[in-house]
Order: structure tokens, then C-alpha cells, then sequence
């Protein structure tokens, strides 16, 4: 469509589909659509957006992006409406059933099950939550290193690890302990939405204020749809008290929170 290849030229329809596939973290359309606006190809130029979809394309690796950030500037603080998550579906998510109904299950070795019960509950998070991140961050495996030196179970990289004070994170209680209580902040921050809980814990809560919601990342993208599949719900009660709501998001979703106690 962008092209008129095979198909009637219609590049106001191409920027449309390549926005929808932007924002569900698709790199290469990312970088087409800034190239769209950075040139105004079919399109009105805007280099501001075009900074905007090369920015995300370049935090995805995508090197031409990174390239074309030089020439265009860096990235705006606002988001398009088309990168954003459907108004519906968000309050679809809202309706979704709580944490509390959902029963503990695992794969995982029993003694780490174990822990998990025995420490999620001092943090107020569900335990069925914590076994889920541990999943898919690194399947149970105590010792687990990452390309980014993220450590054990709940792959805490060094600043997480010190902020919740764990000084040895191959301990697998240490770090159930350090990663339930960023999940715990997570979600008070969130205001137990756990798909931004979940995009957090993997881009840190700074890109998903910055986009106002899930980042467009392929991988975390994916990585918040294992945790949701694994968990069985898209709210998770929370404390209230440990810590200030996001900015970005300031209403409650659809559930009271646990307070104060």
C-alpha cells in the first residue's frame, strides 16, 4: 500500500496498518513509519513523530533507526493516539477477574514453590504472580546470568538487587525476596495493573511511563502475555501505601485497593 506494489497505492492506509504493528513492537515498521513522516512520503512530514517511531525502533536495536534519530531529532514526550492500547480493550482488562480467585500452580522444584508461598503473601502479592515472572525470567534456575547481568531466579540486575537489599542474589530466597518486593512496588505504582507491573519488571517503569503504557517491544510485548497467561488475571490487589502512583496513571483500575495495613 505504501508502494503501490500489487495493491492500489494507498500510503494513509499504510501508515494506519504499520502504526497498529508499531505498536505491538514490530521494529521494522516502526522504522518504515518514521521514515514515512521524516520524509513526508504519501504523508504530511512531522519530524516529530518521525523521531518518535525511529526512537522506538532504536531502543529495539534497529540500527538505520538510531541513524535516522541523528537527522531527525530525539524523541517527543508525547505518544500518537494510534500507539496507544484501545480505550475498549483497557476497560475489558478492568472487568478481568482478581488475584485472589486464581490457585497456586507450578512446575517449578517444590522447594521454590515452597518459598514462594512462604514470602509473597509477607509482600501482599499473590504467589501464583511471583512463580509466573520466575517462569519467564529464568525457569526455576537459581544460578540463571543474562546477557545484562541479570541474576537468578527473578534475573534482579545490581540495581534492583541493592535497592531491595539483596546482597547475595543466587540465594534463592534473597531473591524472591528482592524481586516480590519490586513486584509489590510494581504494582502499587501501577495500581495493580499487572500488565504494566509485568512491562516494568522487564523495561523498567520508566519506558512504560514514557509510552503510557505496555512499550512498543517486541520482547516485551511477548514477555507480558506469558506472565498474564501464566497468572490468569490482569488485576492483582495492592498496598496502597508503598508508594505514590505513577503520573501517567492516576485512576485505580477498576478495584480497591488493600490500603494501609
Amino acid at each position: 500500500m505504501e508502494n503501490g506494489e500489487g495493491v492500489a497505492r494507498d500510503p494513509v492506509a499504510a501508515a494506519r496498518l504499520y502504526c497498529e504493528a508499531a505498536r505491538l513492537g514490530d521494529a521494522a515498521s516502526q522504522f518504515n513509519l518514521g521514515w514515512m513522516y521524516s520524509n513526508g512520503r504519501g504523508v504530511e512530514r512531522n519530524d516529530t513523530w518521525a523521531a518518535f517511531f525511529f526512537h522506538a525502533a532504536a531502543e529495539q536495536g534497529y540500527e538505520q533507526a538510531q541513524r535516522m534519530l541523528e537527522r531527525v531529532g530525539g524523541a517527543p514526550t508525547y505518544v500518537p493516539d494510534c500507539m496507544r492500547d484501545p480505550e475498549p480493550a483497557r476497560q475489558a482488562l478492568r472487568r478481568a477477574p482478581a488475584a485472589p480467585a486464581i490457585a497456586v500452580r507450578s512446575n517449578g522444584p517444590s522447594y521454590i514453590v515452597e518459598l514462594v508461598k512462604k514470602i509473597a503473601p509477607q509482600f501482599k502479592v499473590h504467589p501464583q504472580l511471583v512463580l509466573s515472572v520466575i517462569e519467564v525470567e529464568s525457569r526455576f534456575d537459581t544460578v540463571a546470568l543474562s546477557p545484562k547481568n541479570a541474576k537468578g531466579l527473578m534475573q534482579l540486575i545490581p540495581d534492583t538487587a541493592a535497592r531491595f537489599g539483596v546482597r547475595n542474589p543466587y540465594d534463592a530466597a534473597q531473591n524472591i525476596r528482592g524481586g516480590t518486593a519490586y513486584l509489590q512496588w510494581l504494582l502499587a505504582y501501577y495500581q495493580g495493573d499487572v500488565a504494566l507491573a509485568a512491562a516494568a519488571y522487564n523495561a523498567g517503569e520508566r519506558a512504560v511511563d514514557r509510552y503510557r503504557g505496555v512499550p512498543p517491544y517486541a520482547e516485551t510485548r511477548a514477555y507480558v502475555r506469558k506472565v498474564i497467561d501464566l497468572f490468569g488475571a490482569h488485576f492483582q490487589p495492592f498496598d496502597a501505601s508503598v508508594t505514590t502512583p505513577s503520573p501517567q496513571f492516576g485512576v485505580a483500575r477498576g478495584a480497591a485497593a488493600l490500603g494501609s495495613r
